[in-house]
Formats: C-alpha cells, structure tokens, sequence
C-alpha cells in the first residue's frame, strides 16, 4: 500500500462515530465522557472532529467556541497512534478553526500527571493561569486531581 494513502485527515464527527469515539475515550480517560455528552456536544454545534489515520479512527477533538473564547473540552489520540505527532495534527486543526472563528484565547484543563499532554500545549505556547482543585475525578478511595488551567494567546499563534 502507498504510504500516502494512509496519510492522516481530519473530518467533522457524525453520531455515528460515537460508538469508535468511545472505545478511545474509555482506553485513554479512566473517567471519560459518555455518549449521551458527545451527542450533546454534537447537538449543539460544538466542533467536533475526527483524525482518521487511513481507514481507522486515530483520535478526535471537541471544542466550543463563543464571544471570542475557545475552550478545548476533549482531545485523545488512540494508544496505537499516540507518539507519532498526531495529537499536535489535531491541536494544529482546532486552533485554526478557533482563529477563523474570532476566538481571541483558547482555554483548557490538563491533569498535572498527564505530562505527554501538558509537553504537547507548552510547546504550541499554552500557560498554565490557574488551578481547578479537585476537578478531575479518581480512583475509588483516592483523592481526585487538580486541573491546571492553560490558555493560549491566539494573536500571538501563528
């Protein structure tokens, strides 16, 4: 097979995509979304998109947008497909959209332990600007994570 025909591509996320979506969500998130909050995501307009790497589902994204704020509620990359600079295809993607549509800051929560995640916005420019105490849930019998809160500047991307 030709290599570039495996090259990976964006697409908008349809509903039925989300029985794919939820197998990433479910491996990559111990407290993930449900269907029914992606369906909701769909129904009222967010961005929701898909990177396909060939014919597999490789990771997705969604992210809202209003009176010149994005926030980046959900990105995942597939286990198979992690570390191979497919999520930064994806961010690429959503801060474009985020631009074209007059957001002037994108928002997002990262766990402090997810480090892949937090090297990954650090390096397209995000900083950290707060703390959401015990927004995250946790295992039984565990205390629930911090989120540290990013932004990006995006008239200074590009």
């Amino acid at each position: 097979m030709i290599a570039a025909a495996l090259s990976p591509r964006l697409r908008p996320m349809l509903t039925d995509d989300l029985d794919a979506v939820l197998v990433i969500e479910r491996a990559v998130y111990p407290h993930g979304w449900s269907a029914a909050i992606f369906g909701d995501c769909l129904r009222v307009g967010y961005d929701c998109w898909l990177l396909l790497d060939g014919k597999a589902l490789a990771g997705y994204a969604v992210m809202s947008v209003a009176v010149g704020e994005a926030h980046l509620l959900n990105i995942a990359i597939a286990p198979t497909h992690q570390r191979q600079g497919l999520g930064a295809l994806l961010l690429r993607h959503l801060l474009y959209l985020a631009q074209q549509r007059s957001a002037q800051t994108l928002f997002l929560e990262v766990r402090p332990s997810n480090h892949a995640a937090r090297t990954l916005y650090e390096q397209f420019g995000f900083n950290q600007i707060g703390v959401r105490r015990g927004y995250y849930p946790a295992a039984a019998g565990q205390s629930r994570e911090d989120a540290w809160l990013y932004a990006l500047d995006l008239s200074c991307y590009g």
